[in-house]
């Protein structure tokens, strides 16, 4: 099986919901599973805020997880322009996969929710694709032949999935929304089995 890995931090529960459409995506590629991944809040001081183990829902991701995962989705909520700090703070624990190249090779992609529509969505995803490339993954967003980019008054960009849950973070995931996260999650695994069979193919000759 081909294990892409859904690793989000979520506040109000948005960037959870894309998630799991996202792992739906992932899911509908016959040989592919998605794990669901979060990571813990952090305090004042950065450093991790909460138990080793969540009280209930998604555990936090490990550093195995990455190193055994063949895909990466990322997600993270807004935060002026950046991604949260829980997710920085667990990407900068990652210095020993970084180090011996566990990530090479890997397909990764990214989704992101924020309040206002031009809330910095795109520089958003841009900034959690930075450390993506320096583990060497391959980036993949989403192609315009997924029609619901040139359609929809919500969220959505080539750069990754996005959502734009209102100032109270109330608004639901729009249709353009929930089919544009099944479509990146779809696309990741498809281009990680792919990447995969074209390695065991190499291994075999």
């Amino acid at each position: 099986m081909i294990k892409i890995l859904v690793l989000y931090y979520s506040r109000h529960g948005n960037v959870a919901e894309m998630a799991r459409y996202v792992a739906r995506g992932v899911e509908q590629v016959s040989d592919c599973e998605a794990v669901m991944r979060t990571v813990p809040s952090v305090s004042t001081v950065t450093e991790a805020s909460e138990d080793s183990i969540p009280d209930s829902g998604v555990v936090y991701a490990s550093l195995d997880d990455l190193k055994q995962c063949h895909g990466l989705a990322l997600g993270s909520p807004v935060r002026f322009g950046n991604m949260a700090a829980p997710m920085k703070y667990f990407l900068e624990t990652t210095t020993e996969l970084w180090l011996s190249g566990a990530l090479a090779g890997k397909t990764a992609a990214v989704f992101t929710s924020s309040a206002s529509l031009h809330g910095g969505q795109e520089s958003t995803l841009l900034s959690m694709m930075l450390p993506l490339f320096h583990h060497g993954m391959f980036m993949i967003g989403l192609p315009y032949t997924e029609s619901d980019l040139i359609t929809t008054t919500s969220g959505g960009t080539p750069y990754g999935a996005s959502h734009v849950a209102g100032t109270d973070n109330q608004t639901p995931l729009s249709d353009e929304e929930k089919r544009l996260c099944t479509a990146l999650g779809k696309r990741l695994a498809l281009t990680a089995s792919e990447l995969e069979k074209g390695r065991g193919k190499d291994r075999n000759e």
